[in-house]
């Protein structure tokens, strides 16, 4: 202690020499066992000493000489990373522009004070009600919000992410449908990862998937070859192209699957619905997608939450956990898991899913970001993406050479360019802007297009630089 001043420092020590059963000063620093302990577990693999527990590693080899700069103070080593850690590129620091089903969008600080929490960081399932009752209710406002946000009568907990929650729901279509029946006919815009997913559920069964030789700009036409053995019509609206439907026209859709006894499933942008109609308001009898939208940050792909939504006359089969609301013997308003029909619980012959998992922090995240925005705040938010998108494709329409696919879209929205779009976005990059994606990669037919979406995290100053860099001669 020097003029007041206390200094700590973290010590880094190479060691060299060999290891050895004798107790080491240094080495309780770094490996809380004794001498006891050491001994205990030598002999329990059957080595005299550690020297021969790594006999087999060659002698040469066994203590490297490690090359460490010399010890810092934790000031000055976080000053360090603070440095190392300002070299990288993320969302912080560049205008992004890309979409396909993971969206920036801005999380109130009231998310993560919430989430971390120690009651909930550290909570998984609340098989034990008497002592959960904090985590069961949050489960059952995300319940209650996402039944509304969709336009449905009840509401899953969670599933892991937006390709597994699309996956359960044709799988329980095709489980609970009359005959029974073998077709899932899924739409060629419904997200290419989406439909990857539940081919992979599907595979070792006789359900075959139609509907990927239909083309990109024809997904409607997909009633027309629903029939007798369809178990489900899979649609996403807003579709992985951006392009919106209109009520009228799934309404169409949907009446077209319930009449050949079908269910119609619909996968939608939970942002989207604070501004467009819900899918139950056109049919839908199953929703499911993703809602990392929600409260979640993108986050390298994850760790996501997939939403599940349907028909009270399906909530038997209905795949994941289901939180409801009762009273306790004093007549107290409390919370219990009402309905689990996954394998963990029941015979797994009776299980309506093998595979199941309750996100149960990514859900609360999600139902914190909701109550914060609130009705208006989440309709604010879309009206923001909208009229920032429709701006963005404007300018970019203007410019020679791009093409704004046409069709009406809610954020997001594909555009022809003039050079390939892995050139688009290596020119962007170097101008600290993350573009959009290359279509081509699942549809051939669109080489050369490229899927752009724009939120409320892009200003109006970020939208007139992307359109200034796409315009620039020398891109």
């Amino acid at each position: 202690m020097e003029g007041g001043w206390l200094v700590l420092s973290l010590k880094f020590k190479t060691q060299n020499s060999k290891l050895t059963d004798e107790s080491d000063s240094d080495m309780s620093n770094y490996i809380p066992n004794t001498d006891a302990d050491r001994k205990e577990m030598l002999a329990a693999v059957g080595a005299a000493s550690i020297d021969e527990l790594f006999r087999d590693v060659p002698e040469a080899r066994r203590f490297p000489e490690l090359k460490l700069p010399p010890a810092l103070s934790e000031m000055e080593a976080l000053r360090e990373l603070e440095d190392l850690q300002a070299m990288n590129a993320t969302l912080r620091n560049r205008s992004c522009f890309l979409g396909a089903g993971a969206y920036h969008h801005f999380i109130p600080s009231v998310v993560d004070f919430v989430i971390s929490r120690a009651e909930f960081y550290t909570a998984y399932t609340a098989y034990q009600p008497e002592v959960s009752q904090g985590t069961l209710q949050a489960h059952f406002e995300f319940q209650s919000m996402m039944a509304a946000l969709t336009g449905m009568e009840v509401a899953i907990v969670s599933h892991y992410d937006g390709g597994t929650a699309l996956a359960e729901a044709v799988l329980m279509a095709v489980n609970g449908s009359r005959g029974p029946r073998h077709k899932a006919l899924i739409s060629p815009t419904v997200h290419p990862q989406y439909r990857a997913v539940t081919r992979a559920y599907l595979e070792g069964t006789n359900v075959v998937v139609a509907g990927d030789d239909i083309a990109h700009d024809a997904a409607l036409s997909l009633g027309e070859i629903i029939d007798r053995d369809t178990a489900c019509v899979v649609v996403q609206n807003p579709d992985f192209l951006g392009r919106l439907y209109t009520p009228a026209e799934m309404r169409q859709l949907a009446d077209k699957a319930h009449a050949a006894g079908a269910l119609f499933i619909v996968s939608a942008y939970p942002t989207s619905l604070g501004l467009l109609t819900p899918p139950g308001e056109y049919g839908a009898d199953i929703t499911a997608g993703e809602a990392q939208p929600l409260g979640n940050p993108v986050s390298f792909g994850g760790p996501y939450l997939g939403y599940f939504t349907t028909k009270m006359e399906h909530v038997r089969r209905s795949p994941g956990r289901l939180v409801g609301q009762t009273v306790d013997i004093e007549g107290k308003r409390g919370f219990v898991i009402t309905l689990s029909t996954r394998e963990q619980h029941i015979r797994r012959e009776k299980a309506t899913s093998n595979i199941c998992s309750n996100q149960a922090l990514n859900a609360l995240a999600a139902a914190a970001y909701m109550a914060a925005l609130g009705k208006n705040g989440l309709r604010r938010v879309a009206e923001l993406c909208y009229h920032k998108a429709h701006y963005a494709a404007e300018l970019i329409g203007r410019l020679p050479g791009y093409e704004v696919l046409p069709g009406p879209f809610f954020n997001e929205f594909a555009v022809r360019c003039p050079h390939s779009v892995a050139e688009t976005n290596a020119a962007l990059l170097e101008r600290g802007i993350v573009g959009g994606y290359d279509l081509g990669r699942d549809y051939p037919a669109l080489s050369g297009h490229m899927l752009l979406c724009v939120t409320e995290m892009n200003t109006r100053e970020d939208i007139q630089a992307l359109a200034q860099a796409l315009g620039s001669a020398d891109l």
